[in-house]
């Protein structure tokens, strides 16, 4: 057991989208991380069913991105980005769109999810106004999306609780209608049935006027709201009416890059190219924050007009490109390269999609949703106790030796892309106890 782990105070730590008066009465420590596990602070192995917070994609604790940082701290621990450069922030980026679609040639560094999704929506509003279409303004999100929790993210995002305490938000935001269908309940991978909804931005467009609409934003698979897989033809729909309509079409790939549905990014894996997409999580397998936004040539080539002195863009961080973080996304890169891990996951698939099924007969059991590496298992809820019966399940996995997530009535599954079968074996045995047991 790991003594100072329980002896030290919890007061002073504010713990985000978190119970903390729940949490502080019975702490659930982790104190240690390899491969495919966790260590709790009572020595239990714990494997990973989440990649972290969908983000170690590679699993935990490599040498080789520890000694990239700490060469990078030695060497120079800091630079600004502000009218200066150095060499690694470049490296990185270069290393970066290689791996993208051919359009996608520029990158934009954040230091987080939320703020790419901020810097996304910034430069698609700025973008227009360079082009002399300042009138468009107006963002377009989508029902149950997430997008962080910048004001910008919140605003296009349509996640109830993420958004009713913090006051009106941006103005000029509507949202699209999720593609959550009854009858697509169980389905295995992709459902058959919504692609119509796509066609609710056409509503949208006849009410605001596409010259006012500046842009759209979607996450290809909606992860936190509880596993939302589109549906078959929906974002290629969406790309069709935002393209003739000319409005931005951005895709929030901060959960499904770098590997998760079995290749690099999602616009690969659907074969649907959006002008912009957001990354970050598993940009640095979650080792340092970090971030980015790509862009395509078009968008990128707006901003470079006039005086060759003029700062082009007034955006950015300080931790925009910061060495360290580039140095571990640089080791992270050559990690994934060498397993083969950024195509891995359409390898399991199958697999993956065979056993999570497996769960449909236990009891209580809404629905299962799966594309890639990613699983979601709706559980039916108690009468007036949305989310209890979940939470109940994701604590009894925990005290077993798997962490899930659990987010609603959803209990979501997203785990390291180098899991193996008898991984998937352990995780989803686990799971579907947890579920038998709880009543």
């Amino acid at each position: 057991m790991n003594k100072a782990a329980r002896n030290i105070p919890l007061d002073a730590f504010w713990m985000p989208f978190t119970a903390n008066r729940q949490f502080k009465s019975d702490p659930r420590m982790l104190v240690a991380a390899k491969g495919v596990h966790y260590t709790s602070d009572d020595g239990r192995d714990i494997l990973d069913g989440t990649a972290g917070l969908w983000c170690c994609n590679a699993g935990h604790g490599y040498e080789q991105i520890a000694k990239a940082a700490y060469n990078q701290l030695m060497e120079m621990d800091y630079a600004p980005a502000f009218q200066m450069g150095h060499p690694i922030a470049f490296e990185f980026a270069d290393r970066l769109r290689n791996l993208a679609p051919d359009a996608f040639k520029h990158v934009f560094f954040t230091g987080s999810g939320s703020e790419s999704v901020d810097t996304a929506l910034k430069i698609a509003l700025a973008y227009h106004r360079a082009r002399g279409e300042g009138q468009r303004t107006r963002l377009i999100g989508r029902e149950r999306g997430y997008h962080g929790v910048g004001f910008g993210g919140i605003s296009v995002g349509g996640i109830l609780n993420n958004r009713k305490n913090f006051g009106t938000m941006l103005t000029g935001v509507d949202h699209l209608p999720h593609t959550h269908l009854p009858e697509n309940a169980f389905s295995k991978g992709q459902p058959e049935h919504g692609a119509y909804l796509a066609d609710d931005l056409e509503r949208l467009i006849a009410l605001h006027g596409a010259e006012t609409i500046a842009a759209v934003i979607v996450e290809p698979v909606a992860g936190s709201t509880g596993v939302l897989i589109p549906p078959k033809g929906y974002l290629q729909r969406l790309r069709e009416i935002t393209k003739k309509h000319g409005i931005i079409l951005i895709f929030d790939e901060v959960i499904t890059g770098f590997g998760r549905l079995g290749a690099p990014f999602a616009s690969q894996f659907f074969g649907v190219e959006p002008d912009m997409f957001t990354t970050a999580k598993g940009i640095t397998n979650g080792t340092l924050p970090m971030g980015a936004v790509f862009a395509q040539d078009f968008i990128h080539d707006a901003f470079m007009t006039g005086p060759e002195g003029m700062i082009e863009l007034f955006h950015g961080y300080t931790y925009s490109g910061h060495p360290v973080a580039c140095a571990a996304g640089l080791a992270t890169l050559d990690i994934y390269e060498s397993g083969g891990l950024l195509t891995r996951a359409a390898e399991l698939a199958p697999y993956w999609e065979e056993k999570v099924h497996s769960l449909r007969e236990m009891p209580n059991i809404k629905d299962i949703r799966n594309l890639g590496l990613i699983g979601g298992v709706e559980l039916e809820s108690r009468e007036g106790e949305f989310g209890t019966r979940a939470y109940e399940v994701f604590l009894k996995c925990f005290k077993a030796g798997a962490m899930v997530r659990y987010t609603g009535e959803t209990i979501a599954m997203s785990p390291p892309l180098i899991f193996e079968k008898e991984n998937i074996d352990t995780l989803i045995g686990i799971l579907g106890d947890a579920i038998k047991s709880t009543v």
